[in-house]
């Protein structure tokens, strides 16, 4: 069993240890979280405590995920466009239109079931269905994921996640002209209590959610922006693009209904980087936009 350790900081001074836990990783839900502290599986400065512990700036958390169940997910042979890889860690550019990891429903033909495929020794901190996976990207967006091949690699690189030092930039095309060239959106993230299969902006359920973004490019009726996240939380972009006004081309969940030469939004994780878990060296990849969005950049830039 890996301990994943952090530091509380100021803005969660007061807040209970379960609410804080589950915002820190979008892995890790409030009610699993719960179950670890009932189980003795988190301290706080060395000691154990109940769910409604309210942190202090300054505690010392250690999370001690519980060991995976046996897993039962079939590799598959499916190509992999690999930037990098060594015994701890894996760097993979996900193609547009493959899930992740498997779900009840959907078994086959993730990238779960590629990974398993090409290398059997991936971290099982995240369970029977999710293997080696750190972070995730929806299915119909491009880019690259980090994967770890060993529980304690797992462990450094979800605490480079919670302390905010992974760099992630993504490329992506809005709806409308953003007027200004840089910007900053800080809005708590949650599900949308009128349809749970989607996120929203939330104060009453949301974990903190902070993207940066800078203007890349303007057309008539679209911008080309790069948007970097500080927080990691399920369609962040998506949602705070959606948020401030300008919400993805292409997206069929958070964007207008308008037909453009895409399937799905327009959003590739074209930058990533981290410190490698043995090392410490910082490595940095990046992958070039996929043809697709490539091309509606081009229509744009002929048509728009």
């Amino acid at each position: 069993m890996e301990t994943i350790t952090f530091h509380i900081e100021e803005e969660y001074d007061g807040e209970r240890i379960d609410k804080v836990i589950a915002a820190l990783n979008d892995e890790w839900s409030r009610s699993q979280v719960q179950q670890w502290i009932k189980n003795g599986l988190v301290t706080v400065n060395g000691r154990t405590v109940k769910a409604n512990y309210k942190c202090e700036a300054g505690d010392s958390v250690a999370v001690s995920p519980p060991d995976p169940e046996p897993l039962h997910v079939d590799p598959e042979p499916i190509p992999l466009d690999i930037y990098y890889e060594d015994e701890d860690v894996l760097v993979v550019n996900k193609p547009r239109g493959m899930v992740v990891h498997p779900a009840p429903g959907h078994m086959r033909g993730t990238l779960v079931n590629a990974l398993l495929a090409h290398c059997r020794d991936l971290s099982g901190i995240n369970g029977v269905l999710r293997p080696g996976i750190v972070h995730r990207i929806d299915k119909d967006t491009s880019g690259l994921l980090m994967v770890a091949k060993n529980d304690a690699a797992h462990r450094s690189l979800v605490e480079q996640l919670v302390n905010k030092t992974v760099t992630r930039r993504y490329k992506a095309i809005v709806h409308g002209v953003i007027p200004h060239d840089y910007g900053t959106i800080d809005a708590p993230i949650g599900r949308d209590k009128r349809d749970r299969k989607k996120m929203a902006v939330t104060e009453e359920n949301g974990k903190e959610a902070v993207t940066h973004f800078r203007v890349l490019e303007r057309f008539r009726q679209y911008t080309y922006v790069e948007c970097q996240l500080e927080t990691g939380r399920t369609h962040q972009i998506r949602v705070h693009m959606k948020y401030i006004g300008y919400p993805l081309a292409g997206d069929p969940q958070y964007g207008p209904k308008k037909t453009l030469p895409i399937d799905g939004q327009a959003l590739h994780a074209g930058v990533l980087g981290f410190h490698h878990p043995r090392s410490g060296d910082y490595l940095e990849f990046e992958a070039p936009l996929p043809p697709e969005f490539a091309e509606l950049l081009e229509w744009l830039r002929k048509n728009d």
